[in-house]
């Protein structure tokens, strides 16, 4: 057995120097300290842990917003003219930034719990300011530019929160170990108070956190509505490209109960789908009509957008990074899309019985068509064929003389209003975005005979908190992936709820109990025996298990010259941690089991 504690001791040492090494650049032996932090490297431990949570935060918000990455990558469109997918340089650097500080602060905790001086080096300062001031930066973007989009975080923490609250648990009890070793090593009574009431403060309000965890799914099996009617956003633009007869075919074709479509007016008066204000991001008018790519769309006659490629975009640039998925039969037919007319998206949606959200955009003030607009939509949709009761109009504009040359259209508004005034400006359907209506408004709205659309759902997880909240209807991008579930991915009844909050919160509390009893072990047996035995140096020495310090070296010398026969049995419980006792004895000449020393 002796034989091989030189080179657990090596082993031992060699852990440290990668731990020193990395994080200071401290690699030698003797650039190690175990002197106290310094205040200003204290400081850059905050800095460094507040940099690690805003990273978190930024890191969690754009895991969430998966559903909205085409939101995003439309609005920056918008703003440059040209498309691109800005979610993958952003992704890529947040995670490069989150895995880099979550590594070193992980380094700096090992610091903490092999009693090391926390000594971050420069270059990995520089590191630390360069992406907390990353990400602030890029947290003021979003918000100046896409603001609502916040919401998607306290709207995710509704399914993700019950699993939020176990994980923040099991990584706060797993830190009762190093918390515990400080505790029962600290010199300081004030230290050791202030760490105890800070910890067990974040630990107790852990374990009451899920009394403000609120989520629709926690609920009876019973108490389960059906699932939300799923309207095909542009069709099934995953699957072909938007707002094209293929997207639309697709989206009928998965049983969608509606579809829902952007509607213009060309210079001839004839309504087609087109979501942007320029042809240039969906048709190849760049090779068809150069001089004319960021001409409204409203501004081209039926046979000129008639003799658009709108498919080939699709292929060019993948939008949903989905064109790998398609066959090669799939990608010819989506490669001779053209631009589709609205009476043509009517007619297939009449031919399958399936309900149609127009959402119409006035043409400009120069347009030909500027105040015969709203005349040409409604002529398209008598030629169509389709009923009036399956068209969902939401044009606010001369509302009152659309219901009286269509009086079966379902009044739809895209404002979020009170009832009273819904029900008095004769609105009977509602479209909102999916973080305008919560619970209550969905229940309100339903009590009152008021449908509820919620857009655009594209996530699974979003579709099941819909689902549990009793939302009837909502729009999507992706109803090939949403019409395939059969349940919300997670139910459960609030007794079922509460059992594992309270065996959650039972388990880590042993645990806790746990560790701090068997970090404070020898203490404790020491006190409980009256102290007889051993002297203040062997108490203070064997409190410091599992942890080398200057202090700790210093009491180790004092036993071995000490000459009693004791010090061998304290020392080598001391001897688990980094610097134990066979170190000492090497750098000290001494023969643990002779007592002796030994000339080298």
């Amino acid at each position: 057995m002796v034989k091989h504690q030189p080179l657990q001791v090596y082993e031992r040492q060699l852990c440290l120097s990668c731990l020193t090494g990395i994080y200071g650049c401290r690699w030698k032996r003797y650039q190690r300290s175990h002197d106290d932090t310094t205040k200003w490297e204290f400081l850059w431990s905050l800095i460094l842990f507040a940099t690690f949570s805003l990273l978190l935060v930024w890191f969690y918000f754009w895991w969430e917003a998966h559903n909205d990455y085409n939101e995003f990558n439309w609005f920056l469109y918008n703003r440059s003219g040209e498309w691109s997918d800005g979610t993958v340089p952003i992704l890529a650097t947040t995670a490069a930034g989150f895995t880099y500080i979550a590594f070193l602060l992980i380094l700096a905790l090992c610091h903490v719990a092999v009693g090391q001086q926390l000594n971050l080096h420069w270059l990995h300062k520089i590191g630390v300011t360069a992406a907390l001031l990353t990400t602030v930066i890029g947290m003021i973007s979003v918000n100046q530019m896409w603001g609502e989009e916040w919401d998607i975080v306290m709207i995710s923490l509704q399914a993700t929160g019950p699993f939020l609250h176990i994980g923040a648990l099991a990584a706060v009890t797993a830190l009762s170990w190093l918390v515990a070793g400080q505790v029962a090593r600290a010199e300081k009574t004030r230290f050791q108070v202030l760490v105890m009431v800070l910890y067990l403060s974040v630990l107790f309000a852990l374990y009451l956190a899920p009394l403000s965890i609120t989520s629709p799914c926690i609920m009876d099996q019973s108490s389960l509505k059906p699932p939300p009617n799923i309207i095909g956003h542009q069709g099934a633009p995953m699957l072909a490209p938007e707002n094209t007869a293929l997207s639309f075919q697709r989206a009928l074709r998965l049983n969608v109960s509606g579809l829902e479509a952007d509607v213009t007016i060309s210079v001839d008066g004839v309504p087609f789908l087109m979501r942007d204000r320029t042809l240039k991001r969906t048709t190849d008018v760049e090779q068809v009509f150069p001089d004319r790519q960021f001409d409204d769309a409203s501004l081209f006659n039926w046979t000129d957008l008639s003799s658009l490629n709108a498919g080939r975009w699709f292929i060019k640039d993948d939008p949903f990074w989905m064109v790998q998925s398609l066959s090669p039969r799939d990608l010819q037919q989506v490669e001779s899309q053209r631009v589709c007319s609205l009476q043509h998206m009517l007619h297939l949606a009449a031919s399958s019985n399936r309900t149609a959200l127009l959402r119409l955009r006035r043409p400009p003030l120069e347009h030909p068509r500027h105040q015969s607009w709203l005349n040409d939509t409604l002529e398209s949709v008598r030629l169509s064929g389709i009923p009036q009761h399956m068209v969902l109009w939401t044009e606010e504009w001369e509302r009152r003389l659309v219901e009286a040359a269509a009086p079966g259209f379902q009044q739809t508004s895209l404002e979020k209003l009170p009832v009273e005034e819904l029900q008095r400006r004769g609105i009977s359907h509602l479209l909102l975005r999916y973080n305008q209506a919560n619970e209550r408004d969905i229940r309100e709205f339903s009590s009152h005979n008021i449908s509820l659309t919620l857009y655009t759902v594209n996530e699974p997880w979003l579709y099941s908190l819909l689902w549990c909240s009793g939302v009837p209807s909502i729009s999507s991008e992706a109803p090939q992936a949403l019409l395939k579930m059969r349940a919300p991915i997670w139910l459960m009844s609030p007794d079922e709820y509460c059992l594992i909050w309270i065996a959650t919160d039972l388990i880590s509390f042993a645990i806790v109990l746990g560790v701090f009893v068997f970090q404070n072990f020898h203490l404790i047996r020491w006190r409980m025996s009256g102290m007889r035995s051993y002297n203040p140096e062997q108490i203070m020495l064997s409190a410091a298990v599992r942890r080398s310090s200057r202090d700790v070296n210093i009491m180790k010398e004092k036993l071995i010259f000490s000459g009693q026969p004791q010090f061998c049995g304290v020392l080598k419980e001391v001897s688990n941690g980094i610097g134990g006792a066979d170190e000492l004895y090497m750098e000290n000449g001494f023969d643990c089991y002779t007592n002796q020393g030994i000339a080298h």
